[in-house]
């Protein structure tokens, strides 16, 4: 009889070859032919005329000649081979630094750009959100512009009718309803047409960074609605976002950009640490040698690592950092410290420091000392450690200002919306409070 785990595991086989697969890309590119950059002095319109007019004669006096006139474009491939399969019910972040492809993927993706080659097939009805007052008539009110992408996507008035007043209490525009979108702030448009993509029950929503147009609560109210739309609904979202801490607390799957090139793409967790850590490639290791042979306690090496043992240079803000400080002991010195002060882009945030103890002599002898910084107290922000060796208020053996360099994003907290505002410099869970009161108690 077989066991119950290998029965798990063929039922486990069987619904990933059933799953249903919505979106489906094989080897797409797109190109773009783009002006040369010339160097040299503006051209009137008279030279253009007598550029093509020269260019003209020569195509009738030497028909089959082989020579061509000097380039003007180039190709510029924004995308660029990719493949990949987006299943039912998944939630994709699109990562990437600007120029990456992100934006164009979508519009490829949303039917509003031709790829230069290769497939790209899709199931169901697809909403997207690229850029503000897309697919909006502008002289028209936001009641008809429901109406209007509506019947865009596929829906019937009756369909319609039974989504609006959710779209309306969602977008917060009762107010408006009646006067032309053109009139509308960018917010508002923004509000508007997330609520009526998001509530026209398309199969995929594809949404690009517009939301970074809205304020932060509506920004929260827009990823709590993505969410419920794909795991309560089963419905695909696409999301493409430069705030990190968004993306994890969304999505669960992820794919990474890089110069129209799919670099990678799997679970969300793994590709974005795959990204900081391309964008952090350098700054995370410090290493000088020749800094041993003149001073009592030198610091020869220092590396930030994660919480599995692997060199890091990029942490989600609710996972350790672990610093690893090789020194050299010329002098063992009673009383003498290893400090790493932490500081970031507008401050310093804090330091801490240990004492090097002296266990068997005074021979000159190596130290490996080992600092953790706890999970869950930095905020996102990109720090800089300084490390010294010293004598509490007396002498410095070894200061290296700035040695190592980290980057820590948000990794799905509470606080992912209000990304990249200043709240603070770290994350701190204080004891709190909560009681009844009299309504006559006097406050």
């Amino acid at each position: 009889m077989r066991s119950a785990g290998i029965i798990a595991f063929q039922l486990f086989s069987l619904y990933i070859l059933f799953m249903p697969i919505v979106i489906k890309v094989e080897n797409l590119s797109k190109k773009y032919a783009i002006p040369l950059y010339r160097p040299d002095r503006y051209l009137a319109l008279r030279d253009v005329l007598t550029n093509r007019t020269k260019a003209l004669a020569h195509k009738l006096l030497h028909p089959v000649s082989s020579k061509s006139a000097s380039p003007t474009t180039e190709d510029f491939f924004a995308l660029k081979n990719i493949s990949f399969e987006i299943n039912q019910g998944d939630r994709v972040g699109i990562i990437g630094r600007n120029g990456a492809g992100k934006s164009t993927l979508l519009k490829v993706l949303s039917r509003i750009t031709e790829p230069t080659s290769g497939r790209v097939s899709t199931k169901g009805r697809v909403a997207s959100l690229l850029e503000v007052g897309t697919g909006f008539h502008p002289e028209l009110t936001g009641r008809e512009n429901i109406f209007l992408n509506g019947a865009i996507i596929g829906m019937t008035k009756a369909e319609i009718n039974k989504k609006f007043d959710e779209i309306v209490a969602f977008a917060e525009v009762e107010k408006f309803l009646e006067t032309p979108v053109k009139r509308y702030s960018s917010g508002m448009y923004v509000r508007l047409a997330f609520a009526i993509a998001a509530h026209l029950e398309p199969e995929i929503l594809i949404i690009d960074e517009v939301l970074a147009v809205g304020d932060a609560q509506f920004q929260k109210k827009c990823l709590g609605k993505m969410e419920e739309v794909s795991t309560s609904q089963g419905r695909t979202v696409l999301f493409v976002s430069h705030q990190m801490g968004a993306v994890v607390q969304l999505c669960n799957k992820g794919i990474m950009l890089d110069k129209g090139k799919l670099i990678k793409a799997g679970s969300v967790n793994d590709v974005i640490k795959h990204y900081m850590n391309y964008l952090m490639a350098a700054g995370a290791v410090y290493e000088d040698i020749a800094s041993a042979r003149n001073k009592e306690i030198a610091i020869l090496k220092a590396q930030t690592f994660d919480s599995e043992g692997n060199p890091a240079a990029t942490f989600p803000h609710n996972q350790e950092i672990v610093i690893k400080i090789t020194c050299k002991i010329n002098k063992w010195i009673q009383g003498a410290e290893v400090r790493v002060a932490v500081r970031d882009s507008k401050r310093n945030v804090f330091t801490t420091d240990t004492e090097i103890k002296i266990e068997d002599g005074s021979q000159p002898d190596m130290i490996l000392a080992t600092v953790i910084i706890p999970a869950g107290l930095l905020r996102p922000e990109t720090y800089a450690f300084t490390l010294v060796t010293y004598y509490p208020n007396q002498v410095t053996y070894h200061l290296i200002r700035d040695a190592l360099s980290v980057s820590v994003f948000d990794g799905g907290s509470k606080y992912a919306a209000s990304e990249g505002m200043d709240y603070g410099c770290v994350f701190v869970d204080c004891p709190w409070s909560i009681e009844r009161v009299s309504l006559t108690q006097n406050l």
